[in-house]
């Protein structure tokens, strides 16, 4: 394999598949990891070489120990180098007041949003290191910077998980790799993420938020590959993206006395 490889972890058909498709259409051999629906898994591989890239596609889950470690080394023994990868994997539990989250259920969060980027760090990026260039992407949200009441276990792991990067990005940048973490601070057209928890009432979602409203996960690919393309001479460490009509949170309904547009 002469192709650098794009590694996602968390390649549904939002963010993880497009950005699938999209480093694939640069040039990238792309390998595609999700825990579960073998039947998109391969939609969206059949849908990369139909367009005239290369990819492969594997089920894993994170949660077990050693499947992260296992699945780098076979990459960068049978595959080739891995150039990029992608942590898009998402750790929401949905809205649980405290005393409805058992410890168990904040530790799956924790396992998903932090443990799991942790152990992809530990093991791709010594090879990175080794090759003196790489990237690791991480997709994060609104909750790495505000955890807002029911969301213990995710503002907690999303907390965490930008805390990693930031620390990862201190290490690592002078040794050549570049960590980009990627606040996503708005809703995604997901089908199996988004979709999946809104159900029937997605497409009237999309409707009410009117064109342009949600982030379109292809445009959003193309911010994660400008990230990965960077020359290292300019790097972004970190970014926040949301549709056009969206308030951003910091700005959400500010309190009057520190409203600039209130009546005085």
């Amino acid at each position: 394999m002469t192709k650098p490889v794009f590694l996602v972890i968390g390649a549904g058909a939002g963010i993880g598949g497009h950005a699938a498709k999209r480093f694939a259409k640069g040039g990238y051999h792309a390998v595609l990891a999700r825990r579960s629906d073998e039947e998109g898994l391969g939609r969206l591989v059949r849908q990369i070489e139909e367009a005239g890239g290369s990819a492969s596609g594997m089920l894993l889950d994170v949660s077990d120990d050693g499947t992260i470690e296992d699945l780098v080394e076979r990459i960068e023994t049978d595959v080739g180098p891995i150039d990029t990868a992608l942590y898009n994997l998402g750790a929401q539990i949905g809205n649980r007041p405290l005393s409805d989250t058992p410890h168990r259920t904040f530790e799956l969060g924790w396992r998903l949003g932090c443990f799991g980027l942790f152990r992809l760090a530990h093991a791709v990026l010594p090879h990175m290191v080794e090759r003196g260039k790489g990237t690791l992407l991480v997709t994060s949200a609104t909750a790495a910077v505000r955890g807002n009441a029911g969301q213990h276990s995710h503002a907690a792991a999303m907390g965490g998980r930008r805390m990693l990067c930031q620390t990862l990005n201190a290490e690592f940048a002078p040794q050549g790799v570049h960590v980009a973490h990627v606040v996503v601070d708005g809703s995604v057209d997901a089908p199996d993420t988004l979709g999946k928890l809104l159900g029937d009432k997605f497409e009237a979602y999309k409707a009410h938020k009117g064109e342009d409203g949600v982030i379109d996960p292809a445009n959003l690919a193309d911010t994660y590959w400008h990230l990965a393309q960077q020359p290292r001479n300019c790097w972004t460490h970190e970014l926040d993206v949301r549709p056009f009509t969206d308030v951003p949170w910091w700005n959400d309904n500010p309190p009057a006395a520190i409203d600039t547009k209130a009546k005085k």
